[in-house]
């Protein structure tokens, strides 16, 4: 046999030989890709928990997880078409928060999960069938407004006990269950609303100037994500209008805001939602995921500020405080 004839055979049986472990290798694993739909501008305090949700999962951006981020940047018309790039992407899971995100997430794709980071009466806004079983391709964390905002209304009346006049401020573009569940509780109390419609920043400065003209005095500020991306500049017009005021999160406290009655987790929803986020990578089922309530609140007192507006806290709501900021 010939040198030639003896190479081609060495390599005909080197080829058969590689041909099963070639058919048994396993291609490499896709990165998945998180979307992310955000409402503001960047940065938000929310995807640095969740991101750290994820780390501590074992999750490493850019080589085991990617992430995908479209910013409205408070121009909530924007939202389908954003929506819409990051399914077209497609990314493997979608996070977004409040009822505008949301519904254009579940309005752009009813086949890739989406987890709700923190909604409110998820509900009551059909993005669900039920909180323990969602059912469809909504999951998440939701916190019943509705539960709180008469809680809201007793507590400014016990710093205010003979206000009979309160302005609301209500996210129109927000759940209407937590208004009438106040206007409820504001029959109880003998207490007459001023309900000031909002639906975005733009409308803030007219919104407490109406609120002065009704001699307004107190202010429930209703829960939503407009709201608390602006609590800053709520809590600064608060101020500006000497109006004693109410809110969900403690950053509205933190902010210079009077007082605050909410989920006892500034970052409720996020950090948790990275436990949501992986299951559903490994292929759980969003519909077999339950939805998530908040089980601890925390009452936050700003008692530099009630000095400031020349309020007398009542001791006994001192001592009920979980935080009295200095």
């Amino acid at each position: 046999m010939g040198y030639s004839t003896l190479g081609c055979l060495v390599t005909l049986i080197l080829s058969l030989l590689a041909v099963p472990f070639a058919t048994g290798a396993q291609p490499l694993a896709k990165m998945p890709r998180v979307g992310i739909l955000a409402l503001g501008s960047p940065p938000y305090q929310g995807f640095d928990e969740l991101r750290h949700g994820l780390r501590e999962l074992g999750y490493i951006e850019g080589q085991t997880i990617a992430f995908e981020i479209r910013w409205a940047e408070f121009n909530f018309e924007r939202l389908p078409a954003l929506a819409a790039e990051l399914v077209h992407l497609p990314v493997d899971v979608l996070v977004t928060y409040g009822p505008q995100g949301v519904r254009a997430a579940k309005d752009a794709t009813n086949t890739i999960p989406i987890v709700m980071a923190r909604m409110d009466d998820a509900e009551e806004h059909g993005f669900v069938a039920s909180l323990a079983r969602p059912g469809g391709n909504v999951t998440g964390f939701s916190m019943q407004t509705a539960d709180l905002s008469g809680k809201w209304l007793a507590l400014l009346k016990e710093v205010l006990p003979r206000a009979s006049r309160v302005a609301v401020l209500w996210d129109a573009m927000g759940t209407v269950n937590q208004l009438r569940t106040l206007e409820h509780a504001a029959r109880t109390m003998d207490v007459q609303l001023h309900v000031l419609e909002v639906r975005n920043r733009s409308d803030f400065d007219s919104a407490f100037d109406a609120a002065k003209t009704a001699e307004a005095e107190g202010l429930v500020i209703l829960g939503s994500p407009l709201m608390i991306l602006s609590a800053a500049r709520l809590a600064e017009l608060a101020a500006q209008h000497r109006l004693p005021a109410i809110y969900s999160n403690r950053r509205f406290a933190e902010a210079g805001g009077l007082m605050t009655y909410g989920a006892s987790d500034p970052s409720w929803g996020w950090r948790r939602a990275a436990v949501y986020v992986d299951k559903l990578l490994k292929g759980t089922k969003p519909a077999d995921l339950p939805v998530e309530r908040p089980t601890k609140f925390e009452l936050v007192i700003n008692l530099k500020t009630a000095q400031a507006m020349g309020l007398t806290m009542p001791p006994t709501l001192l001592f009920q405080a979980d935080e009295v900021l200095r």
